[in-house]
């Protein structure tokens, strides 16, 4: 308490309010994905290998291979994570009482089990269809696919999925972020570069055609995956300019997708600009798109400061996107998570309205000199303060909680 008090004095004298910080951040929802606890498998077909360009590398113990499994891991690392959380799911974690359905014929009360859990814990849901590790998408192509049979399977399964994301809004009172991102694409230069994406863009235009309340719609580009590294249909021009020209669709931004030059960051303000919503994937590119562990590095203190500086934390809907199966998956959660949180507290720490007044001055000189001090502020004495507001353990104090887990339950499964 007594670092707390004198942290809170330094940040008072440059004009911070870290009550208020701690306030709005409890308020923030951060969306956790519930693929890193079983390496994005799903419930359809346990043990089969992933396709489409999804690939999770690594073996370590305990991956949970039930939703019961899943659910249990999900509620060690909710104990441990402070504020407002939301859990990402994707179609293929359906969970069926009786005879299994295949993705187009997917309904509401396949994800009953998730609305349940989702009411019990206070906790939102956010969803996504699944277009990938499904027979009908062996050649690497949906929504794009030349046969049209092909095509209108997953146009079907694309609607679906925008049900049950509108029943997930209606149950829990809460807007479901439904997420459109496809494998679509070439290895190879390919002859036909427009046919595509006419395709695709007839296909979004089905699946969009019903209004559904509660429901934020979007579509998420990459730049290339494993398999595509040619030519991905669902690029960055195609999908932003799809979103710009169809109301309440949305253009989401996964931190991993772009080029390696490219930085989330900058885009977050220049969307901003134009649409009153922004989803966004939080990961950590290793060279690539590879899904590591979020980490507090400075691109994510600056996605997180552009946030705030935006006054963007109504309208960004921040997600967490990142599997990694050569570390305990919990663990991966939990640090994964409170990283985004101290990004965006570190971003309320920031006296912003003072640093654009001296960026409008053209006083750099200072504005870099004062950038700079306020690194060494004693950020990490508000976080302790704030994890345990929340009731949940601080830095050094959650791992323990883990281990005895992986000893308990973790290690016992086969």
């Amino acid at each position: 308490m007594e670092r707390y008090e004198s942290a809170k004095e330094q940040y008072g004298k440059i004009g911070v309010d870290v009550e208020k910080a701690m306030e709005i951040l409890k308020t923030v929802p951060i969306s956790i994905h519930c693929w890193q606890g079983d390496d994005v498998t799903g419930f359809e077909n346990a043990g089969e290998a992933l396709t489409g360009g999804i690939q999770a590398t690594g073996n370590y113990p305990g991956k949970a291979r039930s939703p019961e499994e899943l659910m249990a891991d999900l509620d060690l690392a909710l104990s441990l994570i402070p504020g407002r959380k939301k859990i990402n799911l994707h179609a293929s974690y359906a969970i069926f009482e009786g005879a299994k359905a295949d993705r187009d014929a997917l309904k509401p009360e396949h994800f009953k089990g998730w609305v349940e859990y989702a009411k019990s814990r206070g906790v939102g849901l956010d969803f996504n269809p699944t277009y990938f590790s499904h027979p009908k998408a062996a050649d690497g192509l949906t929504l794009s696919h030349p046969d049209p049979e092909i095509r209108a399977f997953w146009v079907r399964h694309g609607i679906a999925s925008r049900r049950i994301a509108a029943y997930f809004a209606a149950e829990l009172g809460e807007e479901c972020v439904c997420n459109s991102w496809i494998p679509d694409g070439y290895k190879d230069i390919p002859a036909d570069r427009l046919g595509p994406r006419l395709r695709l863009k007839d296909s979004l235009d089905q699946i969009f055609a019903e209004k559904l309340p509660g429901v934020i719609d979007c579509v998420e580009s990459k730049v290339f995956g494993i398999g595509v590294e040619a030519y991905t249909v669902g690029s960055s021009e195609f999908y932003l300019s799809y979103a710009a020209s169809h109301p309440g669709v949305y253009n989401l931004l996964d931190n991993g997708h772009y080029h390696p030059t490219e930085v989330v960051s900058d885009k977050i303000p220049a969307l901003l600009a134009f649409f009153d919503k922004l989803p966004l994937h939080v990961t950590r590119p290793m060279r690539w798109d590879s899904d590591h562990v979020v980490l507090l590095e400075d691109e994510l203190k600056e996605i997180a400061r552009e946030i705030v500086r935006c006054d963007g934390l109504d309208k960004v809907k921040i997600g967490l996107d990142y599997f990694d199966a050569s570390i305990n998956r919990i663990a991966a959660w939990v640090v994964g998570t409170r990283n985004m949180q101290k990004a965006l507290l570190s971003a309320l720490l920031e006296p912003a309205g003072q640093f654009r007044a001296l960026q409008d001055e053209g006083d750099f000189t200072r504005l870099m000199a004062e950038r700079e001090a306020l690194k060494l502020y004693p950020f990490g004495d508000v976080w302790e303060e704030y994890c345990g507001r929340e009731k949940v353990p601080g830095e050094g104090a959650w791992f323990a909680q883990v281990m005895q887990y992986e000893k308990d339950i973790l290690s016992k499964r086969g």
